[in-house]
């Protein structure tokens, strides 16, 4: 499971940033939201959700959780453990609710620039959580 949600994960990162880059392209041209606009931002919206379906069941399983049901003080003492165990899973479930939230904020708008603009906050400040918390050294 847990090399599921890894390699998962590369996949939802790319598309994220992919999602943020068009919307911040399209903002600054000034371009129409077109079905492809539409198609990418629903496409990150579902990769996202099934990689906190992942998540979730990772973590319930994973040694992190039983230790932080074991021994919160310690977990939350050593900083490696704490990201793995805390941070992270709040962060990302944060960054999807951002999400989440963007694609359905960016429905009831009717200029492509609105549009764009919804993506370009909600996606990207997602992109940031998600990279902020990311375990880098589990990654490489």
């Amino acid at each position: 499971m847990k090399d599921i949600h890894s390699y998962w994960a590369y996949i939802v990162l790319a598309i994220l940033i992919f999602t943020v880059v068009n919307a911040i392209i399209g903002l600054k041209q000034k371009k129409a939201f077109t079905d492809k606009d539409l198609r990418l931002g629903l496409f990150t919206l579902i990769l996202s959700h099934i990689q906190l379906l992942i998540g979730l069941g990772w973590y319930f399983m994973s040694p992190w959780y039983k230790s932080l049901k074991a021994d919160a003080g310690t977990v939350m003492g050593d900083k490696a453990t704490r990201l793995l165990a805390v941070e992270h899973p709040i962060m990302m479930i944060l960054a999807i609710v951002l999400i989440t939230i963007g694609w359905s904020k960016h429905k009831k708008k009717t200029e492509d620039a609105a549009k764009f603009k919804t993506f370009v906050i909600f996606y990207g400040i997602a992109l940031l959580l998600v990279l902020s918390r990311i375990p880098w050294s589990n990654w490489f």
